[in-house]
């Protein structure tokens, strides 16, 4: 491991000792994360991924490291609940888990409740969990608190849980569904009555583990939502979920919003500092973050999409400008609750597009030229939280 990234190691170390990744809010502490859940499976798989620092003559690195020496701080990792074993279950996590942790970096483990993708395009619940309410809401009240179990026994301390991942139409369909968007004053509470069931039954299997847990490092509790540059629907889901009487907003310690430049104009920098305006004055105190985001270094064709922020250039410089700009923007939000941003799934080679008709929105250069086995030469934007404001 070279020099710098045990400095940038002993630094955050300082301040895990000062408690400020174990409280999910302390001011001294910004998170500047990736989510690498893909990492393993590319190393492990037919991809058989390495990863070269261009910056160090192409020496063979993990990737975590090279991230780390750019600025990377904490790690989010996606949990799947019975899926294709090896795809995101609970081994697959506390394996790379663990080997994140040791290398220092703080963990932020994203439920999705589901066997697959959950987002809000996607959020079914599992296949082999009950289909009424309230027994699907024992089951996961028990899997909260036995897979955070699970992560204590192999001594790995969560920073943050997410408790369901973009949850604009709810979570573990059809049972906890909402559709804030169409529904009638008059109708919103009803429609949010699954969900908020769900999300509480969630929330207490935290507080079951919290109750038997020996550890003193306990994980902040995050709620997720997309389009984190559209304040209307953010005020009116809340006010909804909040409605129902079910949950309040002591049921959470943390607010994540996901703002991608790729879906509409009006997903702009100025549009994300009035949502964050709104969530710092509507829940004095509760730390906010940008907990997805993603720029391109390569984006042409029919299909491209236009993006909300033109004058940023598609490179890997544009990378580092864009989050730089949200960096910006979360930590100016009143009163220092602006407290992180992360970078979606940077190092996945062989998925770069992340979601987007462009071609490529990774941190890291391909070369397939020996298929099936990839190469990841990391751009200059892999240092885009290094020295950053």
């Amino acid at each position: 491991m070279y020099i710098s990234n045990l400095l940038g190691i002993g630094i955050l170390l300082a301040n895990f000792a000062a408690g400020a990744p174990t409280n999910g809010g302390s001011k001294a502490f910004f998170y500047k994360g990736h989510d690498i859940s893909s990492l393993k499976m590319l190393e492990d798989g037919d991809t058989q991924a390495v990863f070269k620092d261009t910056a160090r003559g192409n020496a063979t690195r993990r990737a975590e490291d090279i991230l780390a020496d750019g600025g990377m701080n904490g790690v989010r990792l996606r949990l799947w609940v019975n899926p294709i074993p090896g795809q995101y279950d609970l081994d697959y996590v506390l394996a790379l888990a663990s080997r994140l942790h040791a290398a220092g970096q703080a963990i932020y483990l994203d439920y999705h409740f589901s066997d697959t993708w959950a987002d809000p395009q996607h959020n079914n619940a599992p296949v082999a969990w009950p289909t009424s309410l309230e027994p699907l809401a024992a089951t996961l009240r028990a899997y909260v608190n036995s897979t955070l179990h699970a992560f204590e026994d192999a001594g790995i301390p969560l920073a943050l849980v997410s408790l369901g991942n973009e949850i604009r139409h709810g979570m573990l369909w059809p049972l906890g569904h909402v559709d804030v968007e169409v529904e009638p004053e008059d109708a919103r509470v009803a429609n949010f009555t699954g969900l908020a069931t769900l999300y509480k039954a969630a929330r207490c299997g935290v507080d079951d583990y919290v109750d038997t847990s020996s550890s003193t490092q306990q994980p902040a509790v995050m709620i997720h939502m997309d389009n984190g540059w559209n304040v209307t629907l953010q005020e009116r889901w809340f006010s909804s979920l909040t409605a129902t009487g079910l949950v309040t907003p002591a049921d959470w310690d943390v607010l994540g919003f996901s703002f991608y430049p790729f879906y509409g104009t009006t997903a702009t920098f100025e549009n994300l500092a009035t949502t964050l305006d709104w969530a710092a004055n509507a829940f004095p105190g509760t730390p906010l973050h940008v907990v997805e985001t993603d720029f391109p270094a390569r984006c042409d064709g029919e299909d491209a999409p236009e993006l909300s922020e033109p004058d940023i250039a598609i490179s890997a410089a544009g990378q580092t400008a864009w989050v730089r700009r949200v960096e910006e923007v979360v930590k100016a939000v009143e009163g220092g609750v602006g407290q992180g941003v992360w970078y979606w799934e940077p190092t996945w080679l062989n998925n770069t597009s992340l979601g987007s008709a462009c071609q490529d929105a990774i941190l890291f250069d391909q070369d397939w030229s020996q298929y099936p086995r990839v190469t990841g030469y990391s751009r200059s934007s892999v240092d885009m939280f290094l020295d950053s404001v």
